[in-house]
């Protein structure tokens, strides 16, 4: 059994930084499970819904990025595009990354360094024309890159715990496999405040450079977001794993 509902409620612990995420575009795929799982580590399961397994590309801003500690006069503002699936670790529900394109070098080092996440130094912009939002995304050293123009749209009900879009966009841990073992982390926020989106333009690179080569054209599901204001908690370590010798 699946607990949706418990990732979303704020941890009794300390929070360890804090988060504004705005402009949010959830861009998602139908990928077939067996692509997931060789891409996915074996501790974990590869969530699906409806037994489809799905891959996101998720381009945004993030503004006042700072550890809790941090005066909130030195936080950093920079933009991010993460590409991403979705896991099951006894029962609970998250996020494996792929990777993470950041326009902030101390940030990707900072990122890499101490919760050993796949972030990459990338050049990145974002305009905005009425309703209408142009991205643009390209990593330095490979020139993977991803590019989209979306048109927002009206806003949608709040989303039920059974429905797709909780599906894609309720998602509160993390998980990730550093140093031989598997952590999760979990960030807290209110529900995101989804919309409707359009995708008018689309160029990507980012899945294939993943491993996922069977993404083509416009993405069958765009949602966007306003943004939530997020605490950041600390990574706890679930399971030491086996060594490869």
């Amino acid at each position: 059994m699946i607990d949706r509902i418990t990732p979303t409620q704020r941890p009794a612990e300390r929070i360890r930084g804090y988060q504004k995420w705005r402009s949010l575009l959830f861009l998602h795929w139908p990928v077939p499970v067996e692509t997931i799982r060789r891409l996915v580590p074996s501790s974990l399961e590869v969530d699906t819904y409806d037994g489809v397994a799905y891959v996101g590309v998720v381009p945004f801003s993030m503004f006042g990025v700072r550890p809790g500690w941090w005066p909130a006069a030195w936080a950093f503002d920079f933009l991010e595009t993460n590409v991403r699936t979705y896991v099951v670790r006894d029962g609970k529900p998250g996020v494996y990354f792929f990777s993470l394109d950041a326009a902030n070098g101390l940030a990707v080092w900072a990122a890499r360094q101490f919760w050993g996440l796949p972030y990459f130094h990338a050049e990145m912009s974002l305009t905005t024309s009425g309703d209408e939002v142009t991205y643009h995304t390209k990593r330095h050293g490979t020139g993977a890159r991803h590019d989209v123009h979306y048109r927002v749209g009206q806003p949608l009900e709040p989303a039920h715990p059974e429905s797709l879009e909780f599906f894609f966009l309720e998602r509160y841990l993390l998980f990730v496999e550093w140093h031989n073992t598997l952590y999760s982390g979990q960030v807290h926020h209110t529900p995101y405040p989804a919309h409707a989106a359009e995708v008018l333009e689309i160029e990507d690179s980012l899945l294939a450079a993943a491993g996922i080569d069977n993404c083509h054209g416009l993405p069958p599901f765009a949602h966007y977001a306003p943004g939530v204001d997020v605490e950041i908690y600390d990574l706890h370590p679930i399971c030491q794993l086996a060594s490869v010798s």
